[in-house]
């Protein structure tokens, strides 16, 4: 299988369940919509908290010591705030949404325009920062397949569906999010080999899963967290287990 197949695949199923839910969306009363969005947050909630349970990994225990996981994902993530802070991550995400807005959908009231903005910034986020979207695509890059990316392509499927129906076009958007972050994910494990351990993909998975939970905390309208400016601790993650195993 060709690396980037799984990616492609991805982005196809993104689209598709945009497009249906958009035309299902139309036809829901807000409530429903409202409700679909609600349980959306509530299954994010659970993945991110599976996810974040790998800060308790063997590999990961074993590698740094039993008391460091959590200090490595602390330090991931105080970190990443900063760098991702400093570089405005956030608001350039939305920025490309009100651009993208701006491209497809020409006129458009200031609500339709938040509204789109919105659902692609809280797709791209749901899309891009789970462990099946490293895992995969560094598998599929390694030449080890990409069935873990298809499982995520029809959980993205689903969850487009459901996004769309309450947010509209630009769930459709964030397909473009999952092109470049998936694909420069794939070309990295091409060029990088197998480079990560285990305890090092144990750290990226439980930072992943706060960031989730990030996400689900804006589904759920409880807080509008910035999880954007918090994506650079995914890529701390391994150096800041590296650091703790030398000290261990």
């Amino acid at each position: 299988m060709i690396a980037g197949t799984g990616t492609l695949v991805n982005v196809a199923t993104v689209l598709a369940g945009a497009t249906l839910g958009v035309l299902l969306g139309h036809r829901l009363p807000e409530r429903v919509r409202e409700a679909v969005t609600d349980a959306l947050g509530l299954v994010t909630v659970l993945i991110a908290v599976l996810s974040a349970l790998a800060v308790g990994d063997a590999a990961l225990e074993s590698a740094v010591g039993s008391s460091a996981p959590m200090l490595v994902v602390l330090g991931s993530l105080v970190l990443g705030s900063i760098v991702g802070s400093l570089l405005r991550l956030e608001q350039r995400v939305e920025s490309l949404g009100g651009r993208l807005q701006a491209r497809l959908s020409r006129g458009a009231a200031s609500e339709d325009r938040q509204r789109f903005i919105e659902g692609f910034v809280v797709s791209s986020l749901v899309f891009c920062t789970g462990p099946l979207t490293i895992l995969g695509s560094l598998s599929d890059g390694l030449g080890l397949g990409a069935d873990q990316l298809y499982l995520k392509s029809a959980l993205d499927g689903f969850a487009a569906i459901a996004f769309a129906a309450a947010f509209g076009w630009g769930v459709a958007a964030s397909a473009l999010t999952v092109l470049v972050v998936q694909g420069g994910l794939t070309l990295a494990g091409v060029v990088l080999g197998d480079v990560l351990s285990d305890a090092q993909v144990a750290a990226m998975t439980a930072v992943g899963g706060l960031l989730l939970l990030g996400v689900a905390l804006r589904l759920l309208r409880v807080r509008q967290v910035p999880v954007a400016d918090l994506l650079p601790a995914l890529f701390l993650a391994p150096g800041l287990v590296s650091l703790a195993a030398w000290i261990h």
